[in-house]
């Protein structure tokens, strides 16, 4: 965590003040002020904040856009080494509004496809701070926090969101546990990185590498790669399994690539095998 903030930054005083009175022109009123907290978010790329417990505030400053620049350089750097055919399929965002921006409409488009995101309110921007104002969900629980018993109902849901996007021409670019929500019994997607949309073969099986690593620790390979077969083909967990070596060396997943790779290269070999069955 502490590296985190480091790398973070920290947004002077002055500024976050700026943005909370602008907050408050945006969403306040006279009866009482608003009620702003700051949260200890494990990210990199912006300061979070929760305002009247109604609204999700991102802070996203210009440490924050170099930041990712660096992150999209050493991720197109190890999806070259996993063998994509270009230089990577990641791309950076020149302005923190366009960082901000960007997860406003991408949120919108999920929803538009009937998929489960925290509905986006609206972007602006102050002091050259990109600001992302988005509905707040209370108490929701990260994937890797959730019982082992409920998540094989959780895990072809999953999928089968993912598989919606991929079929709308939408790449999540950053599936891992702390972006996949549950709140009240549903499943909920977040922040929504920028990916080459000349590059979607790739972003596909990248995406489709996360799901598997995100699950793989808490349902075991078999169950995973039967989940992920009620959405994709085999084939196409074939093309993701190049993706799983270089997902799992990302400080945010930590799952048995090797066991996973084994698991799909096994179904491959069976159905090769047994062609009628």
């Amino acid at each position: 965590m502490e590296v985190r903030q480091y790398v973070r930054g920290h947004i002077e005083w002055s500024r976050l003040e700026a943005v909370a009175r602008e907050l408050t022109d945006r969403y306040g009123h006279d009866a009482e002020p608003l009620h702003i907290e700051f949260l200890e978010a494990d990210n990199w790329l912006s300061t979070p904040m929760v305002v009247d417990e109604q609204w999700f505030v991102k802070i996203i400053s210009k440490q924050n856009s170099v930041v990712h620049a660096l992150l999209t350089a050493g991720r197109n750097l190890g999806a070259f080494s996993a063998g994509t055919e270009g230089e990577g399929f990641f791309e950076h965002f020149a302005t923190p509004l366009e960082m901000a921006e960007h997860e406003f409409m991408a949120a919108k488009r999920m929803r538009d496809l009937g998929l489960n995101s925290p509905q986006p309110i609206e972007t602006f921007e102050i002091d050259n701070l990109g600001i992302l104002v988005s509905e707040y969900l209370p108490e929701f629980q990260t994937l890797d926090t959730v019982d082992q018993q409920v998540e094989p109902d959780i895990a072809p849901v999953i999928f089968r969101m993912l598989q919606r996007m991929h079929e709308d021409g939408l790449y999540h670019g950053d599936l891992r546990s702390e972006n996949i929500l549950l709140y009240e019994g549903d499943v909920y997607f977040i922040d929504v990185t920028n990916v080459n949309e000349e590059s979607v073969a790739d972003a596909m099986a990248y995406d489709l590498a996360c799901a598997l690593g995100a699950l793989e620790p808490h349902l075991g390979a078999k169950s995973t790669v039967d989940a992920a077969l009620s959405s994709y083909t085999l084939s196409e967990l074939l093309v993701a399994a190049r993706f799983l070596d270089f997902v799992n060396i990302r400080p945010d997943h930590d799952f048995d690539s090797a066991v996973l790779k084994g698991e799909i290269e096994t179904r491959a070999a069976s159905a090769e095998s047994n062609p009628a069955v």
